[in-house]
């Protein structure tokens, strides 16, 4: 009796385990498009008032995950080619887009530039957030279920 209680509990465990670990791509693209969106507001900030030579600047921001891995790249080869797989097509060339501009000519051309990817970034990190909320909630469920029904077929 206790076996079967201890592996169903296992079972239940494990789906909902399973469906978290399904949902982490949202996740994922949820913090990076909120991080780069707060890249780019200091970035408009830095620009308007001090103006730090871009390299020291990225390196005061404090960014982890894919943000950081895509900038690293960026400041090593100097080429933007972010490939994340949770990206479409289109957010990826308009990412690649970002960092091909950061840097390049004077700062009011930068500042123009980048308050017109402000709109697309915000949408882009509220559009992420609720999908990630959606589809986190989602999976957890269907995990869940289907620890329960494989309960009912052990039991």
């Amino acid at each position: 009796m206790w076996l079967k209680l201890l592996l169903c509990g296992l079972a239940i465990a494990f789906c909902t385990l399973l469906g978290y670990l399904a949902a982490g791509k949202y996740r994922a693209r949820m913090r990076f498009f909120a991080q780069i969106y707060e890249l780019n507001e200091r970035y408009l900030t830095e620009l308007r008032y001090r103006r730090t030579p871009l390299p020291s600047f990225l390196a005061s921001c404090k960014l982890s995950g894919d943000l950081q891995k895509a900038v690293e790249s960026f400041l090593a080869k100097k080429q933007p080619k972010t490939d994340l797989s949770y990206l479409t097509a289109e957010e990826r060339e308009e990412i690649d887009a970002y960092f091909a501009q950061l840097g390049r000519g004077d700062a009011r051309s930068q500042l123009a530039c980048f308050e017109g990817k402000r709109a697309f970034l915000l949408e882009r990190k509220e559009s992420s957030a609720s999908e990630a909320k959606k589809r986190g909630e989602l999976y957890l469920k269907l995990g869940a279920l289907a620890g329960l029904a494989i309960v009912i077929l052990i039991v």
